[in-house]
């Protein structure tokens, strides 16, 4: 039976890409969850597929240089909330990090969620959903919430005008009725800096 599980799994995650995410949930119309769970562990420990997290596995991409290219945590992510019909936006400096504001790498990557709160680990990095308000999740823009995000962390007082160039040439590539949407649910100082694309693109 367990084989026969396993069988299907495998045939299952190869027919997606390599590299995308699968949960022991994606397989439990195979058995139950420890089945299915145990029947992954094995093909893990067999090398068929990659163990990236607690009950997290892929069929990672391969590389010419690198070997085996594992998820990107933006990919893990977006994966889990998918899993949790969640919603999710990077924040802290992971956000200003997306953006090209900071160069700094985050010691763990921290989303805000309306999911459940929770923290794991992948590889050796923390990732990590924190509960918020949907004000902070109603951004309809990628682009522009993560501005929002990214200029918070950094806080008024620090920000600056090479911050708010970089900023202003990611906005000119969010889609225009967004930005007028999500620059209502900035704070003032920002929505200030987002307007400035509104004034240069006559919106």
């Amino acid at each position: 039976m367990d084989c026969t599980i396993e069988y299907k799994i495998f045939e299952r995650m190869k027919k997606a890409k390599r590299g995308v995410v699968f949960f022991t949930v994606d397989f439990t119309s195979y058995g139950s969850s420890k089945t299915c769970n145990k029947a992954l562990e094995r093909l893990a420990k067999q090398g068929k597929i990659m163990r990236i997290g607690r009950g997290i596995y892929t069929i990672p991409r391969k590389s010419r240089f690198f070997g085996h290219v594992t998820p990107s945590i933006e990919t893990i992510a977006q994966g889990i909330a998918r899993r949790d019909k969640a919603r999710i936006i990077p924040t802290g400096l992971f956000s200003e990090n997306l953006l090209g504001l900071s160069t700094q790498v985050p010691m763990k990557i921290v989303y805000l969620t309306d999911g459940a709160p929770r923290e794991l680990m992948i590889g050796d990095i923390p990732l990590v959903f924190k509960k918020t308000s949907p004000k902070n999740l109603s951004a309809y823009g990628k682009i522009s919430g993560l501005v929002i995000q990214a200029l918070k962390s950094i806080t008024k007082d620090k920000v600056t005008e090479d911050d708010i160039e970089k900023v202003i040439n990611h906005l000119k590539n969010e889609n225009p009725q967004y930005l007028v949407h999500d620059i209502k649910l900035a704070p003032e100082w920002i929505r200030e800096i987002m307007r400035k694309v509104q004034i240069d693109n006559n919106i």
